[in-house]
């Protein structure tokens, strides 16, 4: 049997070791990590509802409803009332005929693509889309293919040269360790041009994004006939836990059909359906908190400028501080939490190596004085040594 060990080792050495922090209590920015008070700036909860009492107290209603757990899978006795007001609400959200509800957004990525294209047919991916596009991607045994970051003309020449079976584009709305949207408009016109589907994962987007928080297509203005394939998760902006897939009828009901993620696991619990009916209310209903978002981000934004930072180019709550080596972003982040503020320090494989960051992430919940702290530390970090 292999020893594990060397390789253990190696991540420690190479700083690439990742740990485990126990939190104690609900979302919020002011947490106790690992009995330790700190500042966060690294959780995806990007309007505040994860710890909002209707949510919770619409959790605690659907529980008494409906028990702690769902029993079973969707297509047998687990998919309840909850679960199906819940993907009605959330196709209308959307835009869409109908939304298809998914344990994770991992396993719904995994489902969509597999349950559309395999052998003879084409997968194609943005180089920087998150893992669960590309490991998607490569259990559907589709040829796959990536193509360079945000580049639609590389896309374009790609899909040219393909002569037979499906194809399907993937790609991040926002992507999630460099915050920026993907060229969606242009992207569906190649896409229509050239028969392929085109499927967006907008976890980022959703709640975040749009007039009423739709996500990147409606930042752009894109439809249903555009845009076939949207995913979304429910656990980052809409502060609960599960995904959903939106599209056409037949979609959905080919999914319901032939996504092995969908079939083969438990219905998430309906309690959590709940929840997120509440969540989904506020995110409509309340637009303060993109707008409060958007102010902080442009505070943040202008801060790091003046301190002459390496900041990354980003439009959403997702602000990454490019420290380059892994070793540098870890002490960046060991710098911080000496002075009470937690922010992750991301790390190759995550990323592309050399461009190890502060992954700093904002919140409606969190104030301008809030924000303020984190400059004022971020100020004391070894610019010198930066990228």
């Amino acid at each position: 049997m292999k020893s594990l060990t060397p390789e253990l080792e190696r991540r420690r050495r190479e700083h690439l070791y990742r740990r485990r922090r126990v939190a104690a209590g609900a979302q919020q920015p002011e947490l106790v990590m690992d009995g330790k008070p700190l500042l966060t700036f690294c959780s995806n909860d990007y309007l505040g509802l994860a710890n909002h009492p209707e949510v919770i107290a619409a959790l605690k209603k659907g529980a008494d409803q409906y028990g702690a757990g769902s029993g079973a899978a969707h297509l047998v006795t687990g998919h309840s009332s909850a679960h199906h007001a819940l993907e009605e609400e959330l196709a209308s959200f959307c835009g869409r005929d109908r939304a298809l509800l998914f344990s994770t957004g991992y396993m719904a990525n995994q489902g969509v693509i597999a349950a559309l294209v395999g052998r003879g047919d084409a997968v194609y991916q943005d180089r920087l889309n998150h893992a669960s596009l590309i490991d998607g991607g490569l259990l559907s045994r589709a040829q796959f293919k990536r193509f360079r970051h945000a580049d639609h003309a590389h896309l374009r020449e790609q899909l040219t040269a393909q002569e037979k079976g499906e194809a399907l584009v993937a790609t991040d709305g926002v992507f999630s360790m460099d915050g920026d949207i993907a060229p969606l408009p242009e992207m569906a016109e190649i896409c229509a041009r050239q028969g392929a589907w085109l499927m967006v994962d907008d976890a980022h987007g959703i709640g975040v994004l749009g007039e009423q928080g739709q996500g990147s297509l409606a930042h752009f203005g894109l439809n249903q006939d555009q845009v076939p394939i949207l995913m979304g998760t429910l656990g980052k902006g809409i502060g609960t836990f599960g995904a959903f897939v939106a599209g056409s009828d037949d979609l959905i009901e080919t999914l319901i059909q032939q996504a092995r993620s969908y079939i083969f696991t438990t219905a998430t619990p309906p309690a959590v359906a709940e929840a997120t009916r509440a969540s989904l209310k506020l995110v409509r209903q309340e637009s303060w908190r993109r707008e409060r978002l958007q102010s902080l981000i442009q505070q943040f934004r202008h801060g790091v400028e003046q301190l002459g930072l390496p900041l990354m180019a980003s439009p959403t709550p997702i602000q990454p501080l490019l420290a380059g080596s892994a070793e540098q972003a870890l002490r960046w982040s060991q710098q911080l939490e000496q002075q009470g503020i937690l922010v992750s320090a991301i790390r190759p494989p995550t990323v592309p190596e050399g461009s190890a960051r502060l992954r700093v992430t904002l919140s409606a919940s969190h104030d301008e004085k809030q924000v303020e702290r984190l400059l004022d530390a971020l100020a004391t970090l070894q610019i010198e040594e930066a990228v």
